[in-house]
């Protein structure tokens, strides 16, 4: 076990980037597990048990500060439960370099999302009918985004609740939190019962996790956003082009 500790400071800080900008750890946990040789399955697994960690601390942390949607949340965390078991389930028979190529474009995505996340602000606006049948389906597809690939799937919520919604930044990334704490919850307890995570592992994450979540939310509220984004969107397209790269490698298009 000595020789794992080492997954408490990664869960720590996916634990701390994932709290302030509403995303989960799961960007940089996940990466990091599948350079190192992880199975798809396996880092997804014990990835959600530290997005689960990292929802309860920031959870609790932004709770304090008043700054969640109580009844949105509801709403969307359970409406994402059907997809985390889909996600799970469907996990256990994807090919490692499939994985990456997908994960990859996640990661783009989130990178592009985090950059530009200032410019989704707008207005309060009144949610339509027509947007609250897009975010049921929306909140379906996050979940399994979330358990199949182990990051809690805010990288669907926050874009709904600022640009759909019109919710301010400032709370949808703490409700995206609450709904991530139902997403991830559902979403470990189908991977535990299909066996796929490693219990010490996750443990370890979860540990670093929970801690990073508490100095996440309140690093939140003090910190240059601008300075974070960059250096985050910077980190996760080397991660992204590392896993595009390696899946070319594994398909026979990169050779030497």
């Amino acid at each position: 076990m000595i020789d794992q500790l080492w997954l408490v400071l990664l869960g720590f800080a996916g634990g701390i980037l994932g709290s302030m900008i509403g995303l989960g750890g799961g960007i940089i946990v996940v990466p990091v597990l599948t350079f190192l040789g992880f199975s798809p399955t396996a880092a997804a697994s014990n990835s959600l048990f530290a997005a689960l960690s990292n929802a309860v601390a920031s959870t609790i942390s932004y709770s304090k500060q008043k700054r969640i949607e109580y009844s949105l949340g509801l709403k969307l965390g359970l409406l994402s439960v059907p997809g985390t078991i889909l996600g799970a389930i469907i996990s256990s028979d994807v090919a490692p370099d499939i994985f990456k190529v997908l994960f990859g474009l996640v990661l783009v995505a989130s990178a592009v999302y985090i950059f530009l996340r200032r410019n989704l602000e707008s207005r309060q606006k009144t949610i339509s009918k027509q947007m609250m049948v897009f975010a049921i389906g929306a909140s379906f597809f996050a979940g399994i985004i979330s358990s199949f690939f182990g990051i809690g799937g805010g990288i669907v919520f926050v874009p709904l609740m600022v640009a759909g919604m019109g919710m301010a930044m400032k709370r949808a990334a703490p409700t995206s939190q609450l709904i991530l704490l139902f997403a991830s919850l559902s979403g470990v307890i189908t991977h535990s019962l299909l066996g796929h995570p490693d219990f010490t592992q996750a443990g370890l994450l979860a540990i670093g996790s929970f801690i990073g979540g508490l100095v996440g939310a309140r690093l939140s509220i003090d910190i240059k956003e601008r300075y974070l984004q960059i250096l985050v969107s910077v980190v996760i397209l080397i991660a992204a082009g590392k896993l595009f790269y390696d899946s070319a490698t594994g398909f026979g298009v990169v050779g030497f």
